[in-house]
C-alpha cells in the first residue's frame, strides 16, 4: 500500500441525487461530509464503493482508476479496496462475530482466516466475545465487529456512513476515540458521513459542506464553521443568527469595516471583498454577543450595543438561552429598507445564574454588545432555505 495514498474523484449527475462535488482525500486524512439529507453525501460513498454508477466523472485511488465515464471504466464493487461502515451494522445475524469478520477475509489462505480475525477482534478491543452473535452484543460491540469486518480487505480506503448514530452518547465518544486512535495505526484516506456537526469538529481534518449534491466550501473545520462562504453555509453549519446589512465604509488602518444593520452602525472586521454600498449577508456567533447588565451602562461604541425585546429564555441546566427581538427603525417614503423582514431575532446564551441575577425570565429589555471580531461578512445571495 503506498505511502502517498489519495483518492481523487470527480462526479457530475442530475438523477436521482443531483451531483457536482469534487473531493480529495490523502493517506491518514479524515473527511467529513456534512448536509441535510438529500444532498448527496451517501451516494457519494456507494459511488467510490461502486455500488452505484454517476453518470460522469471519474474516481482514482493510489493511481488506479475505478471509475471513468469518459473511458467506460466501473470497476465492481469487489475489485476495490473498499472498507465500509454501514450506519445498520449490516452483520450476518447467524453467524458469531468472529465469523462475520472471517467472511470478509476470502482474499487470504483459509488456514490463516482465523489468526488474522482474532487480530482484528483484538485491534477493536472484542478479545473473548468471538463466539457471540449479533443478537448477543451491544449495540456499541456490533458497531466494533463492523469495524472490524471494514478493515479485514486491508483497505485502500475506509468510508463510515453515519457509523455512531445507533448508539448512546457515551458509546458514541468511546467509539469516536477508538476511531481517532485508529489513524495513527492505519494510513488510509478515510471519509465520514455524519449529520453530527460536533462529531464532524472533533474527528475530522477537513469538512466538505454539501447542498444538493454541489461542494458549497471545503476546509478545516474551524474555517468552515468560523468562516463560511455564505449564509447557506452558515445554515448548514447551524448558525442561527444571520442577518442582511450594507455596507458603510471601511477602516483598513483600525482594522475594521463598517455596516449599517436595522439603522445601526456596527465595526466589523475589515473586509475589502465589500464594496461601499453593496448588501451583503453577515453573522456573529452566540459567543460573541455579551449582555449588559442591568444595573451598568453600555461600556461604549466600540462594542456595537444593540437594544431589543426579550422574546423567549430557555434553561437547560447551567446554560441559558435568551432570543430578543431587534425592532426595524421606520422608513422613510421611498427608501429602502435593508432586511428582509420588519423585525430581526437575535439569540445568545448566557449562564442560568446570570440569567437569574438580571430578571431575564421576566419580559422586558436588554443590551447587548455584538464584539466586532465575531461578524464575519459574507456575500448576498438568492438561496433556497428549504434543506
Amino acid at each position: 500500500m503506498s505511502e502517498d495514498m489519495t483518492l481523487r474523484l470527480s462526479l457530475r449527475q442530475t438523477q436521482p441525487i443531483p451531483l457536482h462535488a469534487d473531493i480529495k482525500c490523502g493517506a491518514g486524512e479524515l473527511l467529513a461530509l456534512v448536509g441535510p439529507s438529500g444532498s448527496g453525501k451517501t451516494t457519494i460513498l456507494r459511488a467510490i464503493a461502486g455500488l452505484t454508477r454517476p453518470e460522469q466523472g471519474s474516481i482514482v485511488c493510489d493511481d488506479e482508476t475505478w471509475f471513468d465515464s469518459d473511458n467506460n471504466i466501473h470497476m465492481p464493487p469487489q475489485q476495490r479496496r473498499i472498507g465500509f461502515m454501514f450506519q445498520d451494522y449490516a452483520l450476518f445475524p447467524h453467524l458469531c462475530a468472529l465469523h462475520n469478520i472471517t467472511a470478509a477475509l476470502g482474499h487470504l489462505p483459509a488456514k490463516t482466516r482465523t489468526e488474522r480475525a482474532q487480530q482484528l477482534m483484538q485491534q477493536v478491543h472484542l478479545e473473548g466475545l468471538e463466539s457471540r452473535y449479533p443478537a448477543q452484543l451491544s449495540g456499541g460491540q456490533r458497531q466494533r465487529v463492523a469495524l472490524a469486518r471494514a478493515l479485514a480487505r486491508d483497505p485502500a480506503i475506509l468510508l463510515l456512513d453515519e457509523p455512531f448514530s445507533a448508539v448512546d452518547q457515551v458509546t458514541r465518544r468511546k467509539l469516536q476515540q477508538e476511531l481517532a486512535r485508529l489513524r495513527h495505526s492505519i494510513k488510509i484516506p478515510m471519509i465520514l458521513v455524519t449529520h453530527d456537526l460536533d462529531e464532524a469538529s472533533a474527528l475530522a481534518d477537513r469538512i466538505y459542506a454539501l447542498h444538493r449534491g454541489t461542494t458549497l466550501q471545503d476546509g478545516s473545520p474551524s474555517e468552515v464553521a468560523n468562516r463560511p462562504k455564505s449564509a447557506l453555509v452558515a445554515r448548514l453549519m447551524d448558525h442561527v443568527n444571520i442577518f442582511t446589512a450594507s455596507v458603510v465604509s471601511h477602516a483598513p488602518e483600525k482594522g475594521i469595516t463598517i455596516i449599517n444593520w436595522q439603522g445601526s452602525t456596527l465595526e466589523a472586521n475589515y473586509n475589502k471583498d465589500f464594496a461601499v454600498g453593496e448588501i451583503v449577508n453577515w453573522l456573529i456567533p452566540p459567543s460573541h454577543i455579551v449582555m449588559h447588565r442591568r444595573d451598568r451602562p453600555s461600556r461604549g461604541e466600540h462594542e456595537n450595543p444593540v437594544e431589543g425585546e426579550i422574546r423567549e429564555v430557555v434553561s437547560l441546566g447551567e446554560t441559558t438561552t435568551v432570543t430578543m427581538r431587534i425592532r426595524q427603525p421606520e422608513q422613510k417614503p421611498g427608501k429602502e429598507s435593508v432586511g428582509e423582514s420588519g423585525e430581526e431575532i437575535l439569540s445568545f446564551t448566557v449562564s442560568t445564574h446570570t440569567a437569574r441575577r438580571n430578571k431575564l425570565s421576566e419580559l422586558g429589555t436588554v443590551t447587548v454588545s455584538l464584539l466586532s471580531e465575531g461578524i464575519h461578512l459574507m456575500p448576498k445571495i438568492v438561496e433556497d432555505r428549504k434543506f
